[in-house]
């Protein structure tokens, strides 16, 4: 059966009862149908001081076309932890459109390992992301309308751009304003996808709704002409922007199939932002269960880095234990193996592509200090011989692996994982940042760069340098940084699958995000508004004559 089917074959509990499970009571929750919800902010401050339950981060080595299944993972270990007689919640992102409608499809988990229900979810779920669509092209219509009518503020530079949250290359550059009314002044202007929205990183960031005000209103969003910075607060634009996220700040409650309790909520991708749901999901998780499982997009040297140099800064939390996950394919793709025979077994192609796998263990465990262990993602495929290889190169390094079977068994597919982190949660960890806000904001890249990446040197472009400039002038160099690159590789260039070796990183861009309170620094050919592939996702997914939706996966 296709995922889709496995779903709606799955009898879901009312979310009323998941809810309960938790000791949440029907008052606290305010429900969209049967089987979603918002959490009432009350929820967590009634809860503030009972004490956190353990935090396990699920990442993955680079990601490849194959598919590593870091959020089928996450649900199985979550599963998995109940089936031991654990109180296990998830707090997942939300799935984009972008990815749904473009080459990824759906990102709900799989086979028995999914969060539901998948087609919602999937598509738009409680309104989260067009709420942050709908607050940032708010923002984009107030510049311009003040620009209008007389540009009292003295707008020289527009630098806030707008969104949608789709894959739509011809909005990477356009030109606005063309209307040719009087006093109508066109520009050229830009779109970012709804993820890589400033204002889906400060969701994300926001300790409650007066925080997300005051960081909506901390948005940089211009220049006048003698290059003083303009901010959303400055067009008074943070009260009527909170308004329209006044219920997006509110968490998601969800289910799995097995009826273990998901948060869902935030989500910024990780090439182009900080990966990682939103802060108030985490803490409320860690309120309500005893093991609380996330997940931070695309390979560790991205998503995980964000989630600890700039997650678990904002909000003094760190992981108790990191799950790493790989397949024994993408391990050989990595190691040179094409897609064609990558099936086969082949010792020589995974001992290549061991240095991906090694490189981000050395990442999470030496450079971090933390606590880990290999997930592999098990195929039917994948050999003994390729199982006992890799385990014993593991142990060498002193790591433990555990085979999964999530998508075919459910949580008793991850007895062994789940048991195993239960016995590694409580281990010393000496979990340090790879940064410290005090350093400059070359000082920062260049220790991100060359200590996770493992770049040789950095090359700046000129308009990088002046960027740079401009925001140390501004009093904003202590700021993290969130580095925008391609997820394929530890190196800026996405062929490069590796990214290992003699290679320098490009600083192309370099932007402030006052309102969230990073940097973001561009790379090599990274951009912020994807596109279509070839024969996009969307080309499959269509609803049949019964009312069902098809092709989702």
């Amino acid at each position: 059966m296709t995922d889709i089917e496995i779903a709606r074959n799955t009898k879901l509990e009312k979310i009323v009862d998941i809810a309960k499970t938790l000791g949440i009571k029907e008052d606290d929750i305010e429900q969209y149908g049967k089987y979603k919800a918002k959490i009432s902010n009350k929820v967590y401050e009634n809860l503030k001081d009972k004490e956190n339950g353990k935090l396990i981060l699920v990442t993955a080595i680079s990601p490849t076309p194959l598919g590593e299944g870091k959020t089928t993972m996450s649900i199985a270990i979550a599963d998995g932890l109940r089936k031991i007689g654990k109180k296990s919640i998830l707090a997942l992102r939300e799935p984009s459109l972008g990815p749904v409608f473009g080459i990824k499809g759906g990102a709900t988990g799989g086979g028995r390992v999914q969060i539901a229900p998948m087609e919602d979810i999937n598509l738009h779920f409680t309104g989260d992301i067009h709420a942050i669509t709908s607050a940032n092209n708010l923002l984009a219509s107030l510049i311009d309308n003040h620009i209008y009518f007389g540009n009292e503020l003295g707008f020289d530079k527009v630098i806030w751009k707008r969104c949608v949250d789709l894959n739509d290359r011809q909005l990477r550059e356009i030109e606005t304003g063309l209307s040719g009314e009087q006093k109508i002044v066109p520009r050229h202007d830009k779109f970012d996808i709804t993820v890589a929205s400033e204002i889906m990183a400060v969701l994300c960031l926001a300790k409650d709704i007066e925080d997300l005000k005051q960081r909506l209103g901390n948005l940089l969003i211009g220049f006048n002409k003698e290059g003083q910075p303009i901010y959303a607060r400055d067009l008074h634009a943070q009260g009527s922007m909170t308004v329209l996220l006044k219920d997006a700040i509110k968490p998601n409650l969800v289910q799995t199939l097995e009826h273990t309790p998901a948060i869902v909520h935030g989500g910024p991708f990780a090439n182009i932002a900080h990966g990682c749901n939103s802060i108030i999901a985490t803490k409320l998780a860690l309120k309500l269960g005893d093991y609380v499982i996330t997940e931070a997009g695309f390979g560790a040297d991205l998503g995980a880095e964000k989630f600890l140099d700039i997650k678990c800064r904002n909000a003094e939390l760190k992981p108790d234990v990191v799950v790493l996950v790989a397949t024994i394919k993408a391990i050989k793709y990595h190691g040179g193996i094409e897609k064609e025979r990558i099936q086969e077994e082949n010792i020589e192609g995974l001992e290549k592509g061991l240095d991906n796998l090694f490189h981000h263990i050395d990442n999470l465990k030496n450079k971090f200090g933390l606590n880990v262990i290999v997930a592999i993602n098990k195929y039917n495929q994948d050999t003994e011989k390729e199982i006992e290889y890799l385990r014993k190169k593991l142990e060498e390094k002193h790591v433990e692996l555990s085979l999964v079977e999530g998508w075919a068994k459910g949580g008793e597919g991850a007895s062994d994982i789940s048991n195993k982190i239960v016995n590694l949660v409580n281990k010393e960890e000496n979990f340090k940042f790879i940064y410290e806000l005090e350093d400059t904001i070359k000082q920062k890249i260049e220790k991100l760069t060359k200590n996770i990446y493992g770049a040789k040197a950095i090359e700046y472009s000129e308009e990088a340098l002046k960027q740079i400039e401009k925001i140390q002038e501004l009093g904003y160099g202590k700021l993290p940084i969130c580095i925008a690159k391609t997820q394929y590789s530890f190196s800026d260039d996405p062929k490069n699958l590796q990214g290992l070796g003699d290679y320098n990183i490009t600083i192309r861009n370099v932007e402030l995000k006052s309102g969230a309170g990073f940097i973001v620094v561009l790379t090599g050919k990274i951009m912020t508004m994807p596109g279509l592939p070839k024969v996009p996702a969307a080309n499959s997914i269509d609803i049949d004559e019964n009312g069902e939706i098809i092709g989702i996966f």
